[in-house]
């Protein structure tokens, strides 16, 4: 596997509006969806930031801290070769349009994710 760069940031908090207001008020991140308990940035270069609520029953696997999505080529090689290590994969390949993520609790403990996204790839080779 060759991780090509570090693309995603997702956070899940008890202190959801503080947090969202650090991140827009204090980071000057800018904010490009925001649903009760959820808000998504997009930075400068595309890379992304998500904030979930303490209530977000689809990130509850995010009990170590922020969680960093990894990005790779090719996320079935990339999950098999991180299964054959004895990683532990949580759940399966999310996928939507040319993006697709999975999520793994790496050997520290905490949870990371590989990230494919078609239209990060021709930039980074």
């Amino acid at each position: 596997m060759k991780v090509l760069g570090l693309v995603w940031l997702g956070t899940r908090t008890d202190r959801f509006h503080e947090m969202a207001g650090f991140l827009e008020s204090t980071m000057g991140l800018t904010l490009a969806a925001s649903v009760d308990g959820y808000r998504e940035y997009k930075l400068p270069n595309a890379d992304v930031v998500e904030l979930f609520g303490p209530d977000d029953a689809e990130k509850g696997h995010f009990t170590t801290g922020p969680v960093a999505g990894f990005l790779v080529s090719d996320i079935d090689t990339a999950r098999e070769e991180l299964r054959g290590a004895g990683v532990e994969i949580i759940g399966e390949v999310h996928r939507t349009g040319s993006y697709a993520w999975q999520f793994f609790r790496a050997p520290d403990g905490n949870v990371y994710e590989l990230v494919e996204d078609r239209s990060k790839l021709g930039a980074v080779g």
